[in-house]
């Protein structure tokens, strides 16, 4: 699994013109589910997001997380992240998990995070989506789990 956190100041995400998610001060997750993954890096990927001390704190250090802040979240499943640009000019996604899986794992690993008490917006899985968002910073992290 990998997942892109930046540090928003806003960020929404639109279906065909239509507001589908849309957050103030928080977290977007661009978020891909690769071959491989399972239950446990679910556990481990949305228990680190949400501790991730990447807001400043009094002193302007990078010491704060969601959590502290009661931050609202942005999910966006994007599997291109599960691809490889090693070979050749075109991307190549083997490593990415099988729609159905990868969308079962992305809704589990959206009510993980929501079991933490944070509210949690989304965007619609395999849509053309627009996502719009003030990167506060810039503030963008990867974070990488694989099962394989």
């Amino acid at each position: 699994m990998k997942i892109v956190v930046q540090r928003v100041s806003r960020a929404s995400v639109r279906v065909e013109g239509q507001l589908v998610g849309e957050i103030g001060r928080g977290l977007l997750l661009l978020v891909a589910v690769e071959k491989g993954d399972g239950e446990a890096i679910l556990d481990t990927l949305a228990d680190k997001v949400v501790n991730l001390r990447i807001f400043p704190d009094e002193a302007g250090k990078m010491n704060r997380s969601s959590l502290d802040e009661k931050t609202a979240l942005l999910a966006v499943s994007q599997f291109t992240l599960a691809g490889s640009l090693e070979r050749g000019r075109r991307p190549s996604f083997e490593n990415a998990a099988p729609a159905d899986q990868a969308r079962e794992m992305f809704g589990q690993f959206v009510e993980k995070l929501r079991d933490f008490g944070l509210r949690v917006e989304t965007g619609q899985f395999r849509a053309m989506m627009e996502v719009e968002l003030i990167n506060e910073g810039p503030v963008t992290f990867v974070l990488e789990a694989g099962g394989r």
